[in-house]
């Protein structure tokens, strides 16, 4: 019975996440131009320090292969979202930064993700939040 349970859990999440992605994708491509995995991307870089990250610690912070983020900040790095930057004492380490207009596009779009988000979730306690927020980190491996 348990291991229905957990089963079918996580076939709703996972219908849950193709509903979310999809509403996301459409209000940020519609108000912004981006995708909703363009959002997260750039929001890992505004929230990094220096506005910066290693493409291997990007890739690891989305669950993406450093070819795969590669391939996504192209598209990024070509209408001026983000930059690359080499490590002066590595040229094997490169740096993905995100640029002022990068930084401004992800301010502005939280709005609409803040909006769509609390239009699918409706109302629900902190406490079903903290819950459902925690088991979602302990199945994405992340403990955060």
């Amino acid at each position: 019975m348990e291991d229905t349970l957990t089963t079918e859990f996580c076939l709703r999440m996972g219908r849950a996440w193709a509903t979310l992605s999809r509403r996301l994708d459409s209000a940020l491509g519609s108000h912004h131009g981006i995708s909703f995995a363009d959002y997260q991307m750039l929001l890992q870089l505004q929230r990094a320090p220096g506005g910066r990250l290693r493409r291997v610690d990007l890739a690891e912070k989305m669950g993406l292969t450093a070819s795969g983020v590669t391939r996504s900040l192209l598209p990024l790095e070509k209408i001026g979202l983000v930059d690359r930057q080499s490590d002066p004492r590595d040229a094997r380490v490169g740096y993905a930064i995100i640029t002022a207009t990068g930084s401004e596009l992800v301010t502005n779009a939280t709005t609409v993700v803040d909006n769509v988000s609390r239009a699918m979730l409706g109302a629900p306690s902190r406490a079903q939040l903290e819950a459902t927020s925690n088991l979602l980190a302990q199945l994405a491996g992340t403990g955060q």
